[in-house]
């Protein structure tokens, strides 16, 4: 995964700002208040993200990362943010 966490960073995170750069930050809530699915989808996310920020606490106390700046972007950046701690730990660790 280190090979491929900062490609499918940089390609993530421009796909998601022209996201929410043409629909809105909060573009996604109204179709999920709107859609089943996509409510399920956003829940199922939450969870997932969830179980992430238990995992990245974890793995940046082993490595000796402050997690914290992470887990305040998780919310606001979804998978961003450990795509983005999974870089800097592969840096890290090269160092």
């Amino acid at each position: 995964m280190k090979k491929f966490a900062l490609p499918i960073l940089v390609v993530f995170t421009l796909f998601s700002a022209v996201v929410v750069v043409r629909h809105g930050y909060f573009g996604f809530i109204g179709l999920a208040l709107r859609e089943p699915w996509a409510l399920q989808m956003l829940l199922d996310l939450v969870l997932a993200l969830s179980l992430v920020a238990g995992w990245l606490r974890r793995d940046a106390r082993n490595h000796g990362i402050e997690a914290w700046p992470y887990l305040v972007a998780l919310p606001f950046l979804g998978s961003i943010s450990p795509l983005a701690y999974l870089v800097h730990r592969d840096l890290k660790r090269r160092t």
